[in-house]
């Protein structure tokens, strides 16, 4: 019996079943073999009726925009495959990001304070044989999904919106008029709009892929336990071994309410031969020890964590269809470092929450209109350079040590220019001045190191990333015209303002100018 059967079939929910059956998946992925659905076709005929303004597929992240939409007085129902509950380990994020949900008034401040039930300082970032450092105030607060969950399901519900578990979404037909959406148990909904948020796995964000691959996968995998030592502090990012597997492995870990949460994650290619969440489970299982200096056998298991989040050059998704919109993991719009979920929706939250607002008052609903949500963001493009610099092609040849040393090198840059540089960076905001300055003094302080990557990640990523690095520098600029523009475009059209608004925010997030202290 392997270590993961040992650790993992005793525990409750038969988090082994739940392993194979993501293994299933991610073969096929793997393997290109997943069938492709079509759940979304169009009509010309009108809809007689429209009965919602938006329809949300997709509770769990679906909830925070939903609950946003209803306190505008727009018509929301909410569609949820299971019941609509937060899981029991908690979302790491900063306090700082948190405040959106005050600002957007889906919380109290007492509220807030109420989800987070973890906080900690300082975490780690360390590198094999390399630099470690320490930062605060990152990723460092823990939040309770239940009580987050359950608190925005009563105000979406005490704001006029209507929730419908066991509805999981099965076709839409796009009307001029509307959307009409058919759920598994043949109940119809009609909108004016269709939030897709099913995360990675969306049906409707497959069917626009038409079947692609992954660019780019982060496989995961990770428990929470007690036993461990007295820690209070945490890891963002480090690492304890050279490549192997032709993988990098990197660490995470943060304290938790009910025991310790740690981590192992690996970016890679979608190859067939790459390894399967099973066995990534053993590898993880057979270093923890060593990674957290205690025997397995004195730990305590709660829970298996584990998963796979696709990444894809060209994300956003294009919009495909009039009235239908991506947001959150089904958008593909968290950069391909991060795994997206929670932080990544947060993050643009009042940006989507304004511009659908919008969208919807100026009935600006279609598929030109909807693709200014969801526009081109060169900070995040700029970010697939680094997460090919941190993986190792299926047949390729590099140093064992080579993408420690690289990290090593950057940080350790990062950390001399100190927290303007490095705190928006493990946030995934990209700032052109910021980069600019790394890239200098990295190539100053290791030129052969440098060098050795540039074979590593291929020319042709290479040009690409100067193209989107041109355009960092662009939209920085753009955002400082289009700042001083603002008070002019008061005197604009609806769809006029409507459009001006959107490029604005596009610049703005694009360049990491949403980012403050």
């Amino acid at each position: 019996m392997s270590l993961t059967e040992q650790i993992l079939a005793p525990l409750p929910d038969n988090p082994l079943d739940s392993l194979r059956r993501a293994d299933q998946l991610w073969r096929a992925y793997r393997d290109a073999s997943l069938p492709l659905p079509t759940v979304v076709r169009e009509d010309p005929q009108p809809l007689e009726l429209v009965d919602w303004d938006v329809v949300i597929c997709g509770g769990t992240l679906g909830i925070l925009i939903g609950a946003a939409l209803a306190q505008r007085g727009w018509r929301v129902a909410l569609l949820e495959r299971g019941i609509l509950r937060g899981r029991t380990q908690e979302w790491n994020i900063s306090r700082r990001e948190l405040q959106v949900l005050v600002q957007l008034g889906l919380l109290s401040a007492s509220e807030l304070e109420q989800a987070i039930v973890t906080e900690y300082n300082p975490a780690r970032i360390q590198f094999h044989q390399g630099v470690e450092l320490w930062v605060t105030d990152v990723l460092n607060v823990g939040v309770d999904p239940v009580f987050l969950l359950e608190t925005l399901k009563l105000k979406f519900l005490a704001a006029g919106g209507q929730l419908f578990e066991q509805a999981a979404f099965e076709s839409a037909v796009v009307h001029p008029n509307g959307v009409s959406i058919t759920t598994t148990d043949a109940t119809q909904f009609t909108a004016r709009l269709l939030l897709d948020a099913m995360g990675h796995f969306s049906p409707i964000a497959r069917q626009t892929r038409q079947g692609q691959k992954p660019d780019a996968v982060c496989l995961v995998v990770g428990s929470c336990a007690q036993g461990f030592p007295d820690n209070r502090t945490g890891d963002l990012f480090a690492s304890i071994t050279p490549t192997q597997n032709q993988c990098q492995y990197f660490w995470e870990a943060f304290p938790a309410h009910d025991g310790r949460t740690t981590y192992l994650f690996t970016y890679l290619d979608a190859d067939p031969a790459r390894p399967s969440l099973e066995a990534l489970f053993e590898d993880y299982l057979r270093l923890l020890p060593a990674y957290q200096e205690v025997e397995l056998s004195e730990l305590q298991f709660q829970r298996a964590l584990f998963g796979f989040f696709p990444c894809y050059r060209q994300s956003p998704l294009p919009v495909r269809w009039h009235r239908v919109l991506a947001v959150g993991d089904s958008s593909g719009s968290q950069s391909p470092l991060s795994f997206g979920g929670f932080g990544s929706i947060i993050r643009h939250l009042e940006r989507l929450t304004l511009g659908i607002h919008a969208a919807l008052d100026a009935d600006l609903l279609q598929r030109s209109d909807l693709a200014l949500l969801q526009p081109y963001q060169p900070n995040l493009a700029v970010t697939w350079l680094f997460q090919r610099a941190m993986s190792v092609g299926i047949q390729q040849s590099i140093p064992p040590h080579q993408i420690n040393q690289l990290l090593s090198g950057v940080f350790a840059q990062m950390s001399q220019m100190g927290d303007r540089v490095l705190k928006p960076f493990l946030q995934d905001v990209v700032q052109f001045p910021a980069l600019c300055q790394t890239m200098l003094r990295v190539s100053l302080a290791n030129p052969g190191l440098v060098i050795k990557v540039i074979p590593q990640v291929g020319l042709f990523t290479l040009l690409e990333w100067l193209m989107h690095f041109a355009l960092l520098a662009v939209y920085t600029m753009l955002y400082r015209v289009g700042r001083a523009l603002q008070p002019w475009s008061k005197q604009l059209s609806a769809s006029q303002r409507y459009r001006f608004d959107r490029w604005l925010e596009a610049w703005q997030y694009g360049s990491g100018q949403d980012y403050h202290e």
